[in-house]
C-alpha cells in the first residue's frame, strides 16, 4: 500500500545548523521556509510537528556530505522517510548566482517534489564501517608513501641516495641503518626520519591486520572471494572494490558501473559533430584506481598461476569460468591496442572499463547467493 505524502521537506545540512523548508504535495506553490534548527534529529521533529503530519506523511530530502548517515538513521529510526541525495546531480540554474542555507533548502525541497533528485545509496552501518577501514588503510598507505619520500629526499640533498636496487627492500633498510652521517644534525634528521619510516609501516600492517579480521566475519565475503578469481584482483583490491561499490545487483547493465566509476570517455557532441575525450573521471575515485592498477597486469599472456588457482580453490565453476574468459579477452585486448599504438595508459584505461564488465558478472552472481544465506539465517 502506498503512503500518502502531505509536504515534501529539503533539509539543508550543516555541522551546527539544518535548514528546513516543505513543499506541499499535489500543489505548484512555492516551497515554504520552516526555519532553521541545531544539527539534532529532534529539533527536526519538532519543527517539523507544526505542519500536522504524522511523520509517515512526511518525505525529507538532503544532499550527502561530510555529515554522513547518522541524520538519516535517526530520521528513519523516529518513522520518517528520508532519502540521501547526490549533490552532484542536484540541477541548479546557471545564472542563479547567490547561495544560501534557506535558498538550498528551498530548492531541495522543490526538486524533491519534482522528483528531480537522485538518492544514493545508504550503506549499512557494519558495511560502512568496513569501507571506513579501507579508507584508513589508504590513508595510511599514502602517509607511508609521503615518508619515504622525505627521507629519499633527505638523502638525495646530501649526495648519498640509495643506488643498489629496488628501494624498502631488506637490502634498502640495511644500507639505512649502516649509513653513518658526518654532522650530528644530520644524524637526528636521519633517526626521526626513518622512526617516521617505520611507525608508516607499522600503521599499515596494523590496519591490515584489522581488514583480515573484519573479512572473516563480513556479509560479503563470498563475493570477494570471488572476485579474486580474477588475474590481478588480490584481497586489497576486492575488498576495495565491495567495500565502496556495495551489492553489485543495484546496476542493471554493466555500463551502470562503468559510468558510475567514471571509466567512460566524456563525450561533446552537437549536430553532426561527435567529439570524445578524456575519462569522465567522475564516481569513486578509490575503486578506479585499483581497477587500473589490476589491468596494467593483462600485458602478460594469459595463464592461470599457482597464486590465482589458490586463490579459485572452493569457487563455484561458473565464477571461474568469468575469470578465465575475463582474462584470454583481456590480454588479447591489450595486445590489440598497444599493436594499434595506443598510449599504454590509455590502453589500461580501456581494459579497466572492460574489466569492470566481468566484475558486475561475477557480483551478480554471487550475490543472490548471500542474500539467500541471509534469509536463511533469520
Amino acid at each position: 500500500m502506498e503512503q500518502r505524502t502531505s509536504f515534501f521537506i529539503g533539509l539543508d545540512v550543516h555541522k551546527d545548523s539544518i535548514a528546513i523548508a516543505a513543499a506541499k504535495a499535489g500543489s505548484r506553490e512555492e516551497p515554504r521556509f520552516v526555519g532553521t534548527t541545531g544539527h539534532s534529529a529532534r529539533q527536526v521533529e519538532k519543527a517539523l510537528a507544526r505542519s500536522g503530519c504524522a511523520p509517515q506523511e512526511l518525505t525529507i530530502a538532503y544532499e550527502a556530505g561530510p555529515c554522513g548517515y547518522g541524520l538519516y538513521r535517526q530520521l528513519t529510526a523516529r518513522g520518517f522517510r528520508c532519502e540521501v541525495v547526490a549533490p552532484s546531480k542536484t540541477p541548479r540554474r546557471p545564472a542563479d548566482r547567490i547561495k544560501t542555507d534557506r535558498r538550498d533548502a528551498l530548492l531541495l525541497a522543490r526538486l524533491h517534489r519534482s522528483a528531480e533528485l537522485v538518492p544514493v545509496v545508504v550503506p549499512d552501518p557494519i558495511d560502512e564501517a568496513v569501507r571506513d577501514l579501507m579508507r584508513a588503510r589508504d590513508d595510511a598507505v599514502k602517509a607511508r608513501k609521503c615518508a619515504r619520500q622525505q627521507l629519499s629526499a633527505f638523502l638525495l640533498r646530501l649526495g648519498q641516495p640509495y643506488r643498489g636496487g629496488k628501494a624498502w627492500t631488506l637490502k634498502h633498510l640495511r644500507f639505512l641503518a649502516d649509513l653513518t652521517l658526518g654532522d650530528p644534525n644530520h644524524r637526528i634528521v636521519l633517526t626521526e626520519y626513518r622512526l617516521a619510516v617505520q611507525a608508516a609501516d607499522e600503521r599499515v600492517a596494523r590496519l591490515e591486520t584489522a581488514i583480515r579480521q573484519a573479512f572473516e566475519v563480513w556479509r560479503c565475503k563470498p563475493v570477494v572471494q570471488a572476485l579474486m578469481s580474477l588475474r590481478s584482483v588480490d584481497f586489497i583490491t576486492a575488498m576495495t572494490v565491495v567495500a565502496e561499490v556495495g551489492d553489485l545487483r543495484r546496476f542493471e547493465h554493466p555500463r551502470q558501473l562503468m559510468s558510475y566509476l567514471g571509466l567512460v570517455p566524456s563525450e561533446f557532441s552537437s549536430g553532426n559533430s561527435q567529439q570524445r575525450g578524456a575519462l569522465t573521471r567522475t564516481g569513486n575515485g578509490r575503486v578506479r584506481r585499483v581497477l587500473i592498477e589490476a589491468a596494467w597486469n593483462y600485458r602478460h599472456p594469459a595463464r592461470i598461476s599457482r597464486e590465482i588457482e589458490t586463490r579459485q580453490a572452493g569457487l563455484p565453476s561458473s565464477v571461474i569460468e568469468i575469470a578465465w574468459k575475463a582474462q584470454v579477452r583481456l590480454c588479447h585486448r591489450y595486445r590489440k591496442l598497444r599493436y594499434r599504438g595506443l598510449h599504454q595508459n590509455k590502453t589500461c584505461a580501456a581494459i579497466a572499463r572492460e574489466l569492470v564488465g566481468f566484475v558486475w558478472d561475477i557480483g551478480r552472481k554471487v550475490s543472490p547467493a548471500i542474500e539467500s544465506a541471509a534469509s536463511r539465517n533469520r
